[in-house]
């Protein structure tokens, strides 16, 4: 049985905005942010299930886009460093801003959260995709890896 090599997937790599770069939010603080996601995280959801979504910037700290990453359940979720470093790379993204809630309103980072952050930092070098923060949130305040010195 032969095989047809001219017979496989079309591969297409393609970005498309909506918004005026000049209309885009542009990132500053980590306050700047915490806004930011928290205005787009679904309030009914922020304290019943962990989520996590990554912010991709350009070099002017503009917001190219949001992705959901991971939707867990109440102690967890699971993050996909590959997906998240394909997506950017997808963006054109030349940073990117890591967040995910804690149902539990305790934003103390876990190990878990701290090895993650590690392993999406150590990605992130490779590609030249640096990670500029991972802030965990509740719906009143938040923790900053960069605030804290971890990152």
């Amino acid at each position: 049985m032969e095989t047809n090599l001219m017979q496989v997937a079309e591969i297409q790599v393609i970005y498309s905005a909506k918004i005026a770069p000049s209309q885009r939010p542009q990132i500053r603080s980590s306050q700047e942010a915490y806004t930011l996601f928290l205005q787009n995280w679904d309030q009914n959801r922020i304290g019943l299930i962990e989520q996590f979504k990554v912010a991709f910037l350009n070099r002017s700290n503009r917001v190219l886009g949001l992705f959901k990453a991971s939707s867990g359940g109440m102690i967890g979720t699971v993050v996909d460093v590959r997906l998240v470093m394909a997506v950017a790379l997808k963006a054109a993204a030349t940073s990117i801003i890591l967040c995910h809630n804690h149902p539990s309103y305790i934003v103390k980072p876990s190990q878990a959260d701290i090895q993650l952050t590690k392993q999406l930092r150590e990605a992130g070098k490779f590609l030249e995709i640096p990670v500029l923060d991972h802030l965990i949130i509740c719906p009143e305040y938040y923790y900053s890896f960069a605030d804290e010195g971890i990152i």
